[in-house]
């Protein structure tokens, strides 16, 4: 077995002391007695099975151009999901489905009837989709990359798959269920993650959503609601056109709508409002009949976002009622904001922690995440988001994923779900060795 570092054995002794005494004290955490980290790294299994997802790095990278290469923008997810599912079978997990959203879960039962849940993002931006469309091949792999529209996002549910391979295989005999769930439309709305919360908010212990290796820790929610405001009035060439005016009516309403005063009062709490878009007509000589402009809502407090938006339509009234232009606000996105009390203190986030720094990482905590993970904050469960760079390039056609990366965020998935699902793992297994004693 590899010796540690003794900055590592430091550390790990601090977070996991903490562990355990929150573990103890809060009420967030399981019933059964956790295993601290650094006693998990002491089981042979369990370095046998950190060395396989190593070994696995070609099968993770092959499996990357499969699924990043499918045409999968939101709401058009079903042939990525039905091929995640099909490598979910592959993998040996239990109760596979893929449901209506479509959401694809698998999962490696347990015996208390609870469930910790791992999430991924199943859908891509609509310009990943175009560029997808337009790309003569599928993505390639390039030494330590794939490259190629659609990797950087899919390397997550990669990672998930990758870790889930190497539980199966050394018959993990956890307490609660090991739920593997990659969700659909993340970037319009969280409608996947919605749907997977209302199936297990009853017993799931905590959601995990996978965005990177875990230099980042999220254990809040910062709300962002995204408006288009519309507008309408009456059209008229220049000559006959007069007034009211649309844009006139637009210009009123933005002007006003950024003198609201929460976010002068309440920078602490991370609340902004931003008016980004303004469009409206096409040509030089005829008044437009209708326009609309962007609203962009941020704040920890949800009391917040209620008042700027209550503000916002007083605004619109007013500006109806004085020029005669009628406006509509329509939702684009609305992500929930929420905290968790004792959140912080937790053992979910304090082994997040100390696995992710075992791992390599100097992880940043932050209260504010803005992801699958805020739709269980929001309704008081118990939730974090560990995430990092996945590549770059995002985005464009030569985006790309980074496979150390990939494998790292699998042993953090790994290493979490053998804690937190209080699970046992046989001791037949010789020590396996671990290359390199920081990055894994």
């Amino acid at each position: 077995m590899p010796t540690l570092s003794s900055r590592q054995r430091r550390f790990l002794n601090r977070c996991c002391h903490a562990s355990f005494l929150v573990f103890v004290l809060t009420t967030v955490s399981s019933s059964f007695a956790q295993r601290p980290l650094e006693e998990v790294l002491k089981d042979k299994t369990v370095l046998q099975g950190l060395a396989d997802i190593e070994a696995s790095r070609m099968l993770a990278a092959n499996q990357l151009v499969q699924i990043g290469g499918i045409v999968s923008p939101s709401g058009q997810e079903h042939e990525r999901a039905h091929a995640v599912a099909n490598l979910m079978r592959e993998v040996g997990l239990a109760d596979i489905m893929v449901t209506r959203s479509p959401n694809v879960i698998g999962r490696i039962p347990g015996q208390s009837g609870q469930a910790i849940v791992f999430v991924s993002t199943l859908d891509d931006l609509a310009t990943v989709a175009e560029h997808q469309r337009r790309a003569s091949n599928p993505p390639v792999i390039e030494g330590n990359r794939v490259v190629g529209p659609g990797t950087n996002t899919s390397l997550t549910t990669i990672a998930l798959l990758s870790a889930a391979r190497s539980l199966v295989k050394h018959n993990l005999s956890p307490q609660h269920d090991i739920v593997f769930a990659a969700v659909a439309q993340e970037e319009t709305g969280l409608t996947g993650m919605r749907d997977l919360y209302d199936s297990y908010r009853d017993r799931a212990i905590a959601f995990v959503d996978v965005l990177g290796e875990g230099g980042s820790i999220s254990y809040g929610a910062l709300g962002i609601h995204w408006w288009r405001v519309n507008a309408l009035g009456p059209p008229g060439h220049t000559l006959r056109g007069g007034l009211p005016n649309v844009n006139q009516g637009i210009a009123r309403a933005v002007d006003r709508i950024l003198q609201i005063s929460e976010p002068r009062m309440y920078e602490d709490r991370r609340t902004h409002l931003n008016v980004a878009i303004l469009d409206s007509g096409a040509v030089f000589n005829h008044k437009p009949q209708s326009g609309w402009f962007s609203l962009d809502l941020r704040s920890l407090d949800q009391e917040h976002l209620e008042s700027m938006e209550s503000q916002t339509r007083i605004i619109l009234a007013e500006v109806t009622r004085e020029l005669g232009i009628r406006f509509e606000m329509e939702p684009v996105s609305l992500t929930p904001s929420g905290q968790i009390p004792g959140a912080l203190q937790s053992s979910l986030v304090q082994n997040s922690l100390a696995i992710s720094s075992f791992l390599g990482s100097n992880p940043h905590l932050s209260n504010a995440g803005s992801a699958n993970l805020n739709v269980a904050i929001a309704n008081g469960t118990l939730a974090i988001g560990i995430s990092s760079e996945r590549g770059g390039r995002r985005g464009f056609v030569d985006e790309w994923a980074d496979l150390d990366v990939l494998l790292r965020t699998a042993k953090n998935v790994f290493l979490t779900a053998v804690i937190q699902a209080d699970a046992c793992l046989p001791q037949h297994v010789s020590a396996g060795s671990m290359t390199g004693s920081k990055r894994r």
